[in-house]
């Protein structure tokens, strides 16, 4: 008889790895055990067939990533009678928990089968889906270390769970309608319903027009159907905002343009993102969006899935519980407290959510917001045997944890802007440590010295006794898609140059480990007012043009003499004028300029707001102004927008203005990337930044490049805004340690 210890490492926590070793062991008639360590499996196995076993094992479950497998010999081994799965313990933490997985086909068929004993309970799942990181308090993953050990199994799940026949054979999430977690409605003000079926109650309540707070996986949705969306967006007080909204697949077509195999098999795959979609008539269902697109999403858990069996409507919005900024609610209490006057009621269970998780969002195969399903979000990469904490930007931040040749990412966390979500990032950032046994040695950080991500980092060095290690934002950008020499794209909003100015339109070449040379940029324009400027384009149409047409323009929409002279006045003054090259700014204005959006009220809404006018228009060609200063190359921003006011005398319609200016804003800025390879040599590329997400913008640019025999690179896995910066912070301080640099 042959035999070894065949130790695997990777993701192999909450994958239902031990049941399917189990498995194969019946299959091969092999004797031995099977542990978790940690975040490892440890297998000891003998018999005929060991080979053709460790082979098969190696491959591990369809949750599984595996990292690496060793097989040593086992001398002195007495072979057990059998083949056992043993009781867990700790050990090494190479691994992690996989993010949560939708509720798949084989449990949605037993939710809706009236002859399973699963029949209509929510919270059923097996080894291959349900809830992980939401729930998880340590490794390695067992019942008693999740938020599960509060719901002791029944005699008919333990008969399951212990069934090496059964796919919920050690689910550590089995539940059942006798011992797992209940569901209860309550009003608005926490006033329990009385109602055998709280979720027939609250379809019946939804289709009446009610708007019903809805407990999930990684927090509370804000639900309502079409009709009351209105009412929803101005108790919510985000009345131009676009609203998620989540329906059955067979509806989609009749909602938004047919989508791709690659998106189908995104929407019903294991994650079940929010996938942003063009409308089928951009015109359409204003209520839910006034863009072109809007955002889908299938229901994803047995909840969901109950739900929308008992609904008449065809759809449901689902927005996250919070603040635009803020982390999701998770616990009963608090929606009682911050939504009770927005929900009419709310329908709830009684499982702990350990940490809240929010939807990702996915528009043309790039993230927009990575979150449940994605992330946490493992790679691999060598940085050195250093530990590493990113603790991200201020804006849509997240952190990131390097340690043993893997980066972890967590979910999106927010705008680090406020006491909650500073909290939000200081609980999630111990969560990581705590997972992954973690000690930083180096955190990374913004080069702003205000920032209160900063000030979070400075803290936590003082801590660990870790050194900082600052790291410019757009750098930051380009090190998370490449640690190659690129010439970097960086196109966003806002970010501390390295001359203590806002940057937003960079040309970075280089690498992390050579650093970064500003080979280009945008033309730096006024902010008047500062973050007034950002809450009113029209301050930024007036800090790019501050001349006398822009003031006419803005006197013909009511502004009086006193709001002009000042504005006029503290321009010329440059009192509190701070400069800019942002790319997000001068789309602020073009939107300002057409009279697209006159009052920012919520992030990025001129901008997508000019982009829903340019999607229906068509481009005409502009002139591109580039001029040479200082050794760098500058876009002339003020000249694009000029021309636009032109085309606006000339009777032109908004939406080809609004294409014409994203379009040859798009061309001006690849034109500055090429020249930045003529000064460098460097013949590849590397796009990034928020504003890549706007698809004309983003194509233009690699369609110029590519037309010159230039390459774009993009981010494969994480974010193409903020939600990269993190990630590329602790490239950046891992590259420059195992250097000896830091």
């Amino acid at each position: 008889m042959k035999s070894g210890k065949i130790i695997l490492r990777g993701i192999v926590q909450g994958v239902g790895f031990r049941p399917f070793v189990y498995a194969l062991a019946q299959r091969y008639e092999m004797c031995g055990t099977v542990i978790n360590h940690g975040s490892e499996v440890e297998i000891d196995a003998g018999g005929e067939n060991f080979d053709e076993f460790s082979r098969e094992v190696a491959k591990g479950p369809k949750m599984a990533v595996i990292d690496s497998v060793s097989v040593q010999p086992l001398p002195d081994w007495i072979p057990p009678k059998g083949f056992f799965i043993l009781k867990s313990q700790d050990g090494a933490r190479t691994g992690f928990v996989p993010a949560d997985i939708a509720t798949c086909e084989n449990c949605l068929h037993d939710i809706m089968d009236p002859n399973s004993r699963y029949f209509g309970y929510w919270a059923t799942s097996c080894t291959d889906c349900g809830p992980r990181y939401s729930i998880i308090n340590s490794v390695p993953y067992d019942r008693e270390r999740t938020s599960m050990d509060e719901f002791p199994v029944c005699k008919a799940c333990l008969n399951d769970y212990e069934d090496p026949g059964n796919r919920r054979h050690h689910a550590q999430t089995i539940a059942c309608t006798e011992c797992g977690p209940k569901l209860s409605l309550l009003k608005g003000s926490g006033e329990f319903v009385q109602t055998a079926d709280p979720i027939a109650a609250a379809a019946e309540l939804l289709d009446a027009g009610n708007i019903v707070a809805v407990r999930g996986v990684g927090g509370f949705h804000i639900c309502c159907v079409e009709k009351t969306a209105e009412r929803l967006k101005t108790l919510l007080g985000r009345p131009n905002q676009s609203l998620a909204v989540m329906m059955k697949p067979e509806t989609i077509r009749e909602f938004v343009v047919e989508p791709t195999k690659d998106e189908w098999d995104l929407l019903k795959g294991p994650v079940h993102p929010i996938m942003v979609l063009d409308k089928l008539d951009p015109e359409s269902h204003g209520s839910l969006s006034s863009l072109h697109n809007l955002g889908i999403m299938l229901p994803y858990t047995g909840l969901h899935h109950l739900l929308f069996a008992k609904l008449r409507s065809p759809l449901l919005v689902m927005t996250s519980a919070n603040a635009p900024g803020t982390p999701m609610i998770t616990e009963t209490k608090t929606i009682i407290e911050k939504m009770g006057r927005v929900a009419d009621v709310i329908l709830t269970h009684d499982r702990e959510i350990v940490n809240r998780c929010d939807d990702s969002v996915v528009r043309d195969g790039y993230l927009i917001r990575m979150s449940r399903g994605f992330a946490p979000l493992r790679t691999r990469m060598d940085l050195g045997d250093r530990q590493i904490l990113g603790v991200g930007p201020e804006l849509n931040a997240n952190a990131t944890i390097y340690k043993g040749g893997f980066l972890i990412t967590s979910p999106h966390i927010g705008n680090i802007r406020n006491p909650p979500t500073v909290a939000y990032l200081e609980e999630t950032i111990e969560k990581l440590t705590s997972l992954t046994g973690s000690v930083p040695e180096i955190i990374a950080h913004d080069l702003h010295p205000q920032f209160l991500s900063t000030r979070v980092a400075q803290e936590l060095a003082e801590r660990y006794g870790a050194t900082l290690c600052p790291v410019q934002h757009h750098c930051a950008h380009i090190a998370s898609v490449t640690t190659g020499e690129v010439v970097g794209i960086a196109i966003d909003g806002v970010g501390y140059g390295d001359d203590a100015t806002i940057w937003g339109g960079e040309i970075l070449a280089g690498s992390p480990a050579n650093g970064y040379i500003r080979t280009g940029h945008l033309e730096p324009v006024m902010m008047p007012g500062g973050d007034m400027a950002t809450k009113f384009p029209e301050r930024m149409l007036y800090g790019i043009l501050p001349t006398e047409e822009t003031l006419a323009l803005l006197q013909s929409r009511g502004w009086n003499d006193t709001a002009l002279r000042i504005l006029s006045q503290q321009t010329e003054k440059r009192f509190n004028t701070p400069v800019t090259t942002s790319t997000g700014r001068v789309l602020d204005a073009a939107a300002a300029l057409l009279g697209i959006c006159r009052e920012r009220t919520y992030d990025g809404e001129p901008s997508m707001m000019l982009e829903a006018y340019a999607a229906r228009g068509v481009a005409q060609p502009m002139e591109i102004t580039i001029e040479s200063r200082d050794g760098r190359d500058v876009l002339s921003t003020p000249a694009l927008l000029r021309e636009g006011m032109e085309m606006m005398s000339e009777g032109i319609c908004a939406e080809d203005i609004a294409a014409s200016i994203q379009t040859s804003l798009a061309k001006g800025i690849a034109e500055l990337a090429l020249a930045g390879v003529e000064k460098t040599g460097i013949r590849k590329a590397a796009l990034s930044g928020g504003v890549a997400i706007n698809r004309q913008i983003r194509e233009t640019i690699i369609l110029t490049l590519r037309e010159s025999g230039v390459s774009c690179l993009t981010n494969p896995r994480y974010p193409l805004g903020d939600g990269c910066i993190s990630c590329g912070q602790v490239i950046t301080a891992g590259i420059l340690a195992k250097e000896g640099r830091i």
